[in-house]
């Protein structure tokens, strides 16, 4: 999705539709978990002004991340609206640099790819679970995997052991004064 700057000109009256699909499979090599990600919808508008471009979109997809548990795939919806602004102003009239909202444009091309490429890696979640993966996993050698209610379970199940050096002291309190 690249526009020229000269090209847009056209749609400052009027403004720009956008209702397009674009394959970011460069995601995946800035983030190694994102196993597949499927074509992306991009829906939106877009207004010009003298220098600037203001883009309104959603944008949804699927991507396919590891279970944190399994490590078997797992499909996460992502659906995202948000507000772009591209700025094409001379270097000398740009106020601070860092201004996290506005994307500057260096020469006469806006690409819309990175930003959405952005906006994908930040609706990434630290970990997902695949449905119904709880109970499957089993352990390891010298690990093993408890839920809590298997850990109450167990302490009812146990009895309490009384150490065989303090058996008679147990049979001491048991004892009546007479």
């Amino acid at each position: 999705m690249k526009w020229s700057i000269h090209e847009l000109s056209k749609y400052r009256q009027n403004g720009m539709p956008i209702d397009t699909v674009v394959q970011l499979d460069e995601v995946k090599k800035r983030n190694n978990e994102i196993r597949h990600i499927s074509p992306v919808h991009v829906k939106g508008h877009c207004t010009f002004g003298a220098s600037q471009m203001t883009c309104q979109f959603t944008m949804a997809a699927t991507l396919t991340l590891p279970c944190a548990r399994t490590w078997e795939d797992v499909e996460f919806p992502i659906h995202v609206e948000t507000v772009e602004i591209f700025s094409w102003i001379d270097p000398e009239l740009r106020g601070n640099e860092e201004d996290e909202d506005i994307h500057y444009v260096d020469g006469e091309v806006i690409d819309l790819k990175p930003v959405l490429e952005e906006l994908v890696l930040l609706e990434i979640p630290m970990q997902v679970f695949k449905e119904g993966s709880e109970g499957q996993v089993q352990g390891g050698k010298n690990w093993s995997y408890s839920t809590d209610e298997d850990i109450a379970r167990q302490k009812e199940n146990d009895e309490q052991k009384v150490d065989p050096r303090l058996a008679n002291l147990a049979k001491y309190f048991d004892q009546t004064d007479e």
